[in-house]
């Protein structure tokens, strides 16, 4: 039984200070270990099982793979200034694609890991006033500063890793 929210119909208020980027850039950093000790407490068996036909546990963790480009074009966006930022595929494709569930869960949390901090990477030597810049979110149709952007992530990361956390306890 999934008791969160539908992730296309949460709403976001982008109204806190830019300094907060600094908090937002750990839990991104924490995001790997997380997902790493949920996946790891699973057997092979939980991991791809697919309740009601929904995403498995490792197809959740694939997903959260699959959008780290998306969200370093995004930084990208930021940086170079563009109005609009990169669209994302809302039917998932890649990750119904991908076949998760046939590779190792420890290939998908390595990739993830290494990923992620390729993103941070990224992030981490800016100066602080970038943190402000902003763009239009093509779904939501608001604009979004680069700290909104890492926020938004950070509860992209959430909602899988409490999908993960309901899917385990099934």
């Amino acid at each position: 039984m999934n008791t969160l929210p539908n992730w296309y119909e949460r709403k976001f208020a982008f109204d806190f200070p830019t300094g907060l980027y600094v908090n937002l850039l750990v839990r991104l950093r924490g995001a790997p270990a997380r997902l790493e000790e949920l996946a790891r407490a699973c057997s092979a068996d939980l991991l791809i099982r697919k309740p009601e036909g929904k995403w498995s546990i490792q197809e959740n963790a694939g997903h959260l793979l699959d959008l780290e480009p998306l969200w370093l074009t995004r930084v990208a966006d930021f940086l170079s200034g563009a109005q609009i930022l990169s669209a994302t595929d809302l039917g998932n494709r890649k990750t119904h694609e991908a076949n998760h569930n046939a590779r190792p869960i420890e290939k998908i949390l390595a990739e993830f890991r290494q990923a992620r901090f390729a993103l941070l990477e990224r992030l981490e030597p800016l100066s602080s006033d970038l943190f402000s810049r902003s763009a239009l979110h093509p779904r939501l149709k608001t604009p979004m500063r680069l700290v909104d952007h890492l926020y938004f992530v950070a509860e992209h990361d959430d909602h899988h890793l409490a999908r993960i956390w309901e899917l385990a306890r099934l």
